[in-house]
């Protein structure tokens, strides 16, 4: 058929887990396999939040295989009397088929989209379910998503044993990585337990000769004691809520920290699933501290005159849990990152204000020392915002020989590209697509910005220019006058520019937050290595991916000739090899910059960047050093 000849015969319909399998970002988390361990271990879950469960356990083997078991009520094993197969069968080979929808099985669920286990089916090179229910066992196998083994019985047990046990090993040609991230794992995995009172989790690493059991009575009370063990708190005793109703419930805990930390404990969850873009239950949250702590402030003025509060200054520097629960919760996305359930914000923000209400009245000290740091963050921010007049919107080169601007202003389409030097930006500009593309090259390297107050580095030229450029201050939660849909980093692929890359992160991390809770900011992956083979050009990012390009293309028939060159930096790239490589939508490499709950890059940054650290940076390089590759 040619490339111009449109029929129904070019009209694919993706069945069964083929979509799974053909668009898996849209499903899970690519990056690495973490987030297929966390699909199945939301249906233990979910079993625990009903009552059905009382442990869970995990396993990583040496192989690489990855097991995770219950004592819940065992997978169905009877036919469905519609689609004429087994339930388990059903479960792990259709896209939204589970017993979560109506509400009958399960009051509380994570698994609600109905895709979480099927897809570790799908993205599974293989996996096994072993079920124990009515006192019999069971089991059934599957390769790349397909049946290879039917449904048998394969033991009796006793009446009281049942559970699920799935063991499964990530097909790594679906993941960039085929490492688990055993710290992000295991933090999810404590977190688990904290918000399931009498859970146990057991964890244990074969590889690592590893064993680790969680089990929290006390929940997020101990949590946040145990988290804070190492922070000087501002408040004796942390302000701990828990409210319920028939089909919602939420529960938090909230403490200060008397000095600036860039590594507190912030966490959001839904049904014991991680919201790390936070959402409504945040959203509420927030409302309701603002509310009870504004009716405090005015009540026993404390406000100085013609200051407002916002919700950030409130949070900025607390450390806190929040733990929603409720019926049909709607997520943003298979990932489940944001919860979007709008009317249960009203209900988190009227919990929230009631309680911090009568807390503020019966401990007016404590609430004043409160006020004290919210009040002082505000003033910080005001002072961050009156240094620079906000420019919202301005035709042409507003920052002369800065800013090459684009010509829409559709937040869907725009991106700047923060670039490295003025001899890459002169490519850059040639490279660019000026419909919506614009460039701002940068001298050298920024201000190291992670201990510095928003209000003092906006005195730095480079970073006023920034500022004035994107629309949004430094400090300032307000983005609405956000100029670019994206924000890209482009720094050279050497040392010198993932320095220049770490600046930019730690600048957006630490006094742009906003833009990084919305997803605005990335990093592009310019590429070390050109390698041309007869008349095809390859482009590999390090080491690692160009020995392999040439160990693929030394196997091809003729032995043709390779030629390899590295590239010093962006400006020896040539505009259409730019285009092609950071550029072009469909054929460049970006990286988002996240936040998440379960990860530690603000303790990292820290270690990399503040002074104060220079002691534990210097152990850190003489233990660690010898690991970089150079």
């Amino acid at each position: 058929m040619s490339k111009n000849s449109y029929d129904s015969k070019a009209i694919e319909v993706l069945s069964g887990l083929d979509p799974v399998r053909k668009r898996p970002g849209m499903y899970t988390d690519t990056s690495c396999p973490n987030h297929l361990i966390q699909e199945v271990l939301d249906n233990s879950v979910d079993e625990a939040l009903s009552g059905h469960c009382s442990r869970i356990k995990v396993n990583l083997y040496k192989d690489g295989y990855i097991q995770i078991s219950d004592n819940g009520r065992g997978m169905p094993v009877d036919i469905h009397p519609e689609h004429k197969v087994s339930g388990v069968e059903l479960i792990m080979c259709k896209l939204h088929a589970g017993a979560k929808f109506s509400g009958n099985e399960y009051n509380f669920s994570g698994g609600l989209h109905g895709v979480g286990v099927s897809v570790v089916n799908a993205l599974s090179a293989n996996l096994n379910v072993t079920i124990k229910r009515e006192s019999k066992e069971f089991e059934i196998s599957f390769a790349d998503g397909e049946k290879i083994k039917e449904l048998k019985q394969i033991g009796e047990v006793g009446v009281q044993n049942s559970g699920t046990t799935i063991k499964f090993l990530p097909n790594k040609k679906y993941f960039e990585s085929e490492k688990i991230q055993k710290n992000h794992l295991k933090h999810l995995l404590k977190a688990k337990a904290v918000l399931c009172p009498g859970l146990q989790i057991d964890f244990v690493d074969e590889k690592k000769s590893e064993k680790v059991k969680w089990l929290y009575e006390d929940g997020l009370n101990s949590y946040l004691i145990e988290s804070s063990s190492d922070i000087d708190l501002l408040i004796d005793e942390s302000i701990i809520c828990s409210k319920s109703t028939d089909t919602q419930e939420v529960e938090f805990a909230i403490n200060w920290s008397k000095n600036i930390r860039k590594d507190l404990l912030n966490e959001t969850y839904v049904n014991l699933i991680p919201t790390p873009q936070g959402g409504s239950h945040f959203n509420g949250f927030k409302s309701g501290l603002l509310d009870a702590l504004k009716e405090f402030c005015e009540y026993r003025n404390l406000l100085p005159k013609g200051l407002k509060l916002v919700a950030d200054d409130i949070v900025s520097n607390s450390i806190f849990v929040v733990s929603s629960k409720l019926q049909n919760p709607q997520f943003a996305g298979q990932t489940k990152e944001r919860l979007d359930s709008k009317d249960h914000m009203s209900f988190v923000s009227s919990v929230t204000k009631d309680t911090l209400s009568i807390w503020f009245n019966k401990h007016t000290e404590e609430g004043e020392k409160i006020a004290e740091v919210a009040i002082h963050s505000a003033q910080q921010r005001a002072k961050a915002s009156k240094t620079v007049e906000r420019k919202k919107t301005f035709k042409g080169p507003a920052l002369p020989g800065k800013l090459s601007d684009c010509n829409s202003e559709d937040l869907n389409k725009t991106e700047l590209f923060l670039v490295e030097g003025d001899s890459a930006g002169g490519s850059a500009k040639q490279a660019r697509e000026r419909s919506f593309q614009a460039i701002m090259p940068l001298r050298g390297k920024i201000l190291n910005t992670w201990e510095l107050e928003s209000a003092e580095i906006i005195k730095s030229q480079e970073i006023k220019n920034l500022s004035t450029a994107i629309g949004v201050m430094p400090g300032n939660p307000d983005t609405s006058g956000l100029r670019y849909g994206k924000i890209c980093i482009l720094a050279d692929a050497d040392s010198d520019g993932l320095h220049i890359a770490t600046l930019l992160c730690a600048l957006f991390l630490q006094h742009y937050k906003p833009l990084v809770q919305e997803r605005r900011i990335f990093v592009s992956m310019p590429p070390l290595f050109r390698i041309d083979c007869a008349k095809e050009v390859l482009y590999a990012l390090d080491e690692g991916q160009k020995d392999s390009i040439v160990k693929e293309l030394k196997t091809r028939k003729g032995k043709p000739k390779i030629n390899i060159q590295r590239f010093k930096g962006l400006g020896e790239m040539n505009p259409s090899q730019l285009r092609e490589t950071v550029m072009d939508p469909e054929t460049r490499q970006l990286v988002g910059l996240t936040i998440s709950p379960n990860d530690n890059a603000n303790s990292i940054m820290d270690l990399l960047l503040a002074k104060k650290r220079a002691p534990d940076r210097k152990e850190w390089l003489e233990k660690k050093g010898s690991l970089a590759k150079v």
